[in-house]
């Protein structure tokens, strides 16, 4: 491994520089190498008293010998084989470890997620749209967990002879099979399709990072397909998500009945497309292009540019604007009447420093 690619491991695995963060420092100093040594001196001017927010370079290493050990590699954001549709979105990871075939991602690509808990009828419908859509070509993507996943992988693969295009995407790290009794279905889909997880290897599932894994499943598709959800299930935060995007929102009615329909139907009445099979699917996928069209935003545009600002504004500039309730980067650049590179580079600065925290909806807000 080449030492910028290293080093864009070991930026990503740092403390506090979560993806909008990763982007903004490889857009300013051009490189993870470069954006590693000015750590130091960002987290200074943003007032933090303790040491640069680095990870142990040992550390990185042990990761990476690790993940060769399990036949693993990487995909880091800028990368010709990152996933395309990925890439667009604001926060898509900047490193993803992944077994099997990373070209799987540049096909079209259709999530089918849904209850854990799901009927027996929800199941058999979308393991038959998974079969269909992937004998299709169409690379279906899901989370491998119970229920609707399951059935999801399950019908896209096929028989051992006939493997089609599949996509499981995990909280864990790459080694973590969760939950245990889909292990073998993990393997089979490293083994015959992509499996990624945005997590470290050895790291165990935990709560907080199925919504991180949820932006992956809807980011990597065209579309996301709801088979059965209940009104408060983790799949409404994959469609609403999906929605954000840009992307197609797609539900299977269900019987008003049942309490685990409720979600679908309810997404079908705020506006997402009523589908009742893959020729449905192909229809509302049919526009979108999988290999992705927006161009990366430059938030520096030269050296020049990027000198002046740091000598004509910095953190102290911005803190009087800021607190504790969520504010817009957009309005801090307007009241500010500072230049947008100075603002961002600013909340950098901040970022670094422990002082500032990220929400959804590009807004931020003082610790």
């Amino acid at each position: 491994m080449d030492q910028a690619r290293f080093d864009a491991i070991r930026l990503a695995r740092s403390p506090r520089i979560g993806p909008v963060t990763f982007r903004q420092l490889i857009h300013r100093f051009g490189g993870p190498t470069e954006a590693l040594r000015a750590l130091p001196d960002l987290a200074r001017r943003g007032g933090s008293g303790g040491p640069a927010p680095i990870a142990d370079e040992r550390s990185v290493a042990e990761e990476v010998a690790g993940m060769d050990a399990l036949g693993a590699g990487y995909l880091v954001r800028g990368d010709p084989d990152y996933p395309p549709l990925l890439a667009e979105i604001e926060d898509a990871p900047p490193v993803l470890g992944f077994r099997g075939d990373p070209s799987l991602a540049f096909r079209s690509c259709v999530a089918v997620v849904g209850a854990r808990n799901a009927s027996a009828a929800a199941c058999r419908f979308a393991r038959g749209l998974a079969r269909d859509l992937a004998g299709r070509g169409v690379a279906v993507v899901s989370g491998l967990a119970r229920g609707i996943d399951t059935a999801a992988h399950l019908g896209a693969l096929g028989d051992e002879d006939g493997a089609g295009p599949t996509i499981g995407v995990i909280a864990s790290g790459i080694d973590i099979a969760y939950p245990p009794q889909n292990a073998a279905l993990q393997e089979k889909v490293a083994q015959h399709g992509l499996l990624i997880a945005e997590q470290p290897p050895g790291t165990e599932p935990r709560a907080r990072n199925f919504p991180h894994r949820n932006r992956i499943i809807a980011g990597l598709s065209q579309a996301t397909v709801i088979v059965e959800a209940a009104p408060q299930s983790g799949s409404l935060i994959t469609a609403r998500l999906a929605g954000q995007y840009g992307r197609e929102v797609l539900a299977v009615p269900g019987s008003p009945l049942d309490p685990r329909a409720q979600g679908c139907n309810l997404l079908i009445r705020d506006g997402a497309t009523l589908i009742q099979n893959a020729d449905d699917v192909i229809e509302a996928i049919s526009h979108i292009d999988p290999r992705g069209r927006r161009a990366g935003q430059t938030l520096f545009d030269s050296v020049e540019e990027v000198e002046r600002v740091q000598e004509d504004s910095g953190p102290a500039d911005l803190v009087g604007l800021l607190g504790p309730v969520p504010v817009p980067v957009d309005e801090l650049i307007r009241q500010s009447g500072v230049v947008p590179s100075g603002v961002h580079l600013a909340l950098l600065e901040l970022e670094l420093a422990g002082r500032l925290v990220r929400h959804a909806g590009g807004r931020v807000s003082l610790l």
